[in-house]
């Protein structure tokens, strides 16, 4: 069969910065091991078994700065197998109840504890570098690895402060390159926010290509005919965009008819540490507070938490089939249409936050398997990569957007309503003190040097987009703005220590302990250009 589509599948892999060694253990933590153990080793075991089994595959994946310290930092790394220890405790001990009380959960709990001892070895065996593994499948051509900002900032709120716009893209970019030992190509805009001007500077670090939102090409300042299913040219840049299909995004994506709204599907939110005895679950959460354990034996059924039915694995993976089939169809049949009118092949662009496969929809990285797992001949829809397809890509449309997002109403709404507007202020009078303190003392060495390293260090992870959002979502409030007070506040020892010449030495190394991130930050990025 003819190719009727190309697609680009692109997955942003992203966790704000996470580490409380101060502690025996900290919830905010599980974060990174639940990606780790349900989303990303999980994926690369499927992408490495494709490999293996000589298939062709194309996928692209940006690994936020944030995320690969955590995965190469080696406490982190040790609390990650006690995590996965943990988990093999508990499932031992699951499979003996339910066995015993619930023989309906029997096969889950087995599947969860089988999981959970190889994922344990896989981590082991590869060094406990999963990173490595990825940069192996990027070196082979099978997938493409892109940057994106330092901290995962939403940029289009920052665009009157350029330095810290160019913080974010010097710090991500130069991240990339030492994790992944390459240059990136693409970069992934946080929260697709775009404002016009931003491919300036992206296009000063060699980027050929970043996605946009879907809105982008109807909020367009020029009419616009192709750029829904090709590459376009960005403003006045070399840089091309590529938008992200909303109806194709949204067969996954929509949280009303999603496949993982299915009744079939396990259900995420029913777990057993919030249903089991306290006295039972107390080792496997933090302390008294109830968490996710990562064993879940309901299928979604109902909104209602209650009269569920148990999940069946083998139910669950027939179905995926048939969402995956469908998901094919839907786009050789959008290519089909389009090329009738056109006489070309579209390329149809959809992203997604990783930790959708796997974590929050379990049976995501088998839906990811069939899809790439289909055959182009049969099916007519090639998988691919942006970088790939601007290598046969002739002629672009030129689009002048306007500011845009993949957030909620498209615009910065998500980031900045009544709940989180107050970080602003304080955000942006820090970025100002920063660029201030880099004036009075450029070029600095030793210890000074290091004080303001790690004064430009806390702005960028106070600009993180996690924090706005979180306020947003109203998950974990309490932490998000310790956090930002935390980071602030330390900006602010810096600030005023300096104000007097000084150094608080004794401050300063527990402060770079407590965030051991951008090890290579020059604090004199904050240095405005007119000044340079």
């Amino acid at each position: 069969m003819d190719i009727t589509a190309n697609v680009n599948l692109i997955l942003h892999a992203h966790l704000p910065y996470v580490r409380h060694l101060e502690y025996p253990k900290f919830l905010e933590e599980d974060w990174l091991f639940e990606a780790l153990h349900e989303t990303y080793i999980p994926l690369l075991r499927v992408l490495e078994e494709l490999e293996e089994s000589n298939k062709r595959f194309k996928l692209t994946i940006c690994f936020s700065p944030t995320f690969t310290t955590m995965c190469l930092d080696q406490p982190l790394q040790e609390r990650f197998v006690n995590y996965l220890t943990s988990r093999i405790e508990l499932g031992e001990k699951e499979v003996l109840r339910t066995q015993r009380e619930c023989p309906e959960a029997y096969k889950s709990a087995l599947m969860y504890l089988k999981a959970a001892k190889e994922n344990l070895q896989y981590y082991e065996d590869c060094g406990r570098n999963i990173l490595a593994r990825y940069a192996n499948l990027s070196k082979k051509g099978s997938i493409e690895l892109i940057a994106t900002a330092a901290t995962n900032a939403y940029l289009p709120l920052y665009r009157n402060y350029e330095t810290a716009i160019r913080a974010q893209i010097d710090l991500g970019v130069m991240s990339h390159v030492k994790v992944f030992g390459e240059q990136p190509k693409g970069f992934w805009l946080p929260e697709c926010g775009y404002y016009p001007g931003v491919e300036d500077i992206l296009e000063e670090y060699g980027i050929k290509w970043i996605q946009l939102p879907s809105q982008s090409v109807i909020t367009a300042k020029n009419k616009l005919i192709r750029a829904d299913h090709a590459p376009t040219l960005v403003g006045d840049s070399t840089i091309h965009s590529f938008v992200r299909d909303w109806s194709l995004t949204n067969l996954v994506w929509s949280d009303a008819y999603g496949y993982p709204c299915d009744s079939d599907y396990r259900e995420f939110y029913r777990d057993i540490g919030y249903d089991l005895p306290m006295s039972y679950i107390q080792p496997y959460i933090h302390d008294d507070i109830r968490v996710f354990t990562g064993f879940k034996y309901w299928a979604i059924t109902s909104k209602s938490a209650v009269n569920k039915k148990f999940y069946d694995a083998q139910k669950a993976n027939t179905k995926v089939i048939l969402h995956a089939n469908n998901f094919l169809y839907h786009i050789r049949r959008r290519g089909l249409s389009l090329a009738a009118e056109t006489n070309e092949i579209p390329t149809y662009t959809i992203c997604f936050d990783a930790d959708l496969f796997g974590h929050r929809w379990f049976e995501g990285i088998n839906f990811i398997k069939n899809i790439l797992l289909s055959d182009t001949k049969e099916t007519g829809i090639n998988f691919t990569t942006p970088s790939e397809c601007l290598n046969y890509t002739i002629e672009s449309e030129r689009g002048y957007f306007n500011e845009c997002s993949w957030g909620h109403g498209g615009f910065s709404d998500v980031w900045l309503d009544g709940s989180n507007a107050w970080i602003y202020r304080h955000t942006h009078k820090a970025i100002e003190r920063m660029q201030e303190l880099a004036f009075r003392f450029p070029n600095q060495s030793s210890l000074k040097a290091r004080f303001l390293n790690q004064a430009a260090r806390e702005v960028v992870l106070a600009m993180a987009s996690d924090w706005p959002y979180i306020l947003y979502d109203k998950t974990s409030v309490g932490y998000a703005e310790k956090r930002l007070r935390n980071h602030l506040g330390s900006f602010n020892v810096v600030y005023s220590n300096m104000c007097k010449n000084a150094v608080n030495t004794e401050w300063l190394i527990k402060a770079e302990r407590r965030n051991a991130i951008f090890p290579d930050i020059d604090y004199n990025i904050f240095l405005p250009r007119s000044t340079k």
